[in-house]
């Protein structure tokens, strides 16, 4: 009997697990989203109006740069404070 209790906790560790999880994903998603019309705008608004017409390849380059590296500080960071966290 007690076995089956342990089980049922088990499970609802793993679904409550699951569904934070899941929710940090979506409000990743949606971040990440906020951001990439943050950037879009900022390309649009500020960098392309200098560029030649006909440039507009090199505005989407300037876009893509600026979410590479946006993405790889996030990620860097992100990893520091996981391999601190691990140390202690």
């Amino acid at each position: 009997m007690r076995e089956k209790t342990q089980g049922k906790k088990q499970l609802r560790l793993e679904i409550v697990r699951q569904m934070v999880t899941l929710s940090s994903s979506a409000l990743g998603l949606v971040a990440a989203l906020a951001w990439n019309n943050v950037i879009q705008d900022l390309v649009t608004n500020y960098i392309t109006p200098y560029l030649p017409k006909g440039f507009g390849i090199l505005s989407l380059i300037i876009y893509a740069i600026l979410i590479t590296i946006l993405a790889a500080t996030v990620t860097f960071q992100l990893t520091k404070l996981v391999e601190k966290l691990e140390d202690k």
